[in-house]
């Protein structure tokens, strides 16, 4: 864990980020807008962490609380097709953690943040292999349907690679997927949706 802290705007979510994962976002309120504006200037990522407790959209003094651990995001892209709307496509980065926030009177949330350790890029173990087989089959399939959920390229020879893109597809609650993400050991998230799989009879 990183002692050094720095300030990082939070983009509170319904949904759980994953370093690697790819979030598309349509944003329309003010301060996600400037959000926006500002991270492209800069070139500067911001936070994404899931939501516990209130809404993604600003409901007067609404009670919001989320998660202390979240992904941090960098922008691949944004298109402006509506007035007043951007369609957004980032890609999940480093994994952090929230030390203090603030509000700021647009409602924008600013973290402390530190960074933690990304993922050891190792293999998945032998016994993983059907997981990994799997994951190859799910994403032929989903490009056969017109779908591409997951950013090339396509690290099936590294464990926390193959777990982030199966706990992004599977039919978990986001509470479990948060749980998941927060591993600091790849090799622990891989065997725990391999048992999963293997329950459910997919590999």
């Amino acid at each position: 864990m990183s002692s050094s802290t720095f300030d990082l705007p939070l983009f509170p979510l319904q949904t759980v980020l994953f370093p690697g994962g790819l979030l598309s976002l349509k944003v329309f309120e003010a301060r996600y807008l400037d959000l926006v504006g500002s991270c492209l200037r800069e070139s500067k990522p911001f936070g994404v962490v899931m939501l516990k407790q209130g809404s993604e959209t600003r409901r007067g003094n609404d009670s919001v609380s989320f998660e202390s651990l979240g992904t941090m995001a960098e922008l691949i892209d944004v298109d402006s097709a509506q007035t007043g709307i951007l369609q957004v496509r980032c890609r999940g980065t480093h994994r952090f953690d929230v030390r203090k926030t603030r509000r700021e009177d647009d409602g924008l949330w600013i973290a402390k943040a530190g960074t933690l350790p990304d993922d050891e890029a190792i293999a998945p173990a032998e016994a993983m292999h059907d997981t990994v087989k799997g994951l190859a089959n799910a994403i032929a399939t989903l490009k056969a349907q017109g779908a591409e959920p997951f950013l090339a390229p396509y690290l099936f020879d590294q464990a926390g690679w193959v777990a982030n893109r199966w706990c992004e597809i599977l039919p978990i609650s986001l509470a479990a997927k948060q749980k998941l993400m927060e591993l600091p050991d790849a090799q622990v998230r891989l065997q725990l949706v391999d048992e999963f799989l293997r329950s459910k009879g997919v590999v």
